[in-house]
């Protein structure tokens, strides 16, 4: 099960963000736990200079826009 975390205040973006995220996963058959991240202590863990941000399994590999779904089931793929 990978862990999916959504960095942000809550923001549309941060939202657009989370439904593309879970469209990726269910499409590419990936079993998910989504948390969301709105404290700021919590953000600045992952080095993250523009919202919204998109960490899998800990690791940042989105800040600042909202990837594609084809993105995002790339880096579940990796």
């Amino acid at each position: 099960m990978k862990t999916i975390k959504i960095l942000g205040s809550g923001c549309a973006n941060c939202k657009k963000l989370e439904a593309v995220a879970r469209e990726a996963a269910t499409s590419a058959g990936v079993e998910a736990e989504f948390v969301k991240v709105t404290d700021m202590k919590g953000m600045m863990a992952y080095d993250l200079l523009s919202t919204p941000g998109l960490v899998i399994d800990d690791k940042l590999v989105s800040s600042g826009r909202i990837p594609t779904q084809a993105e995002v089931r790339q880096w579940l793929a990796a």
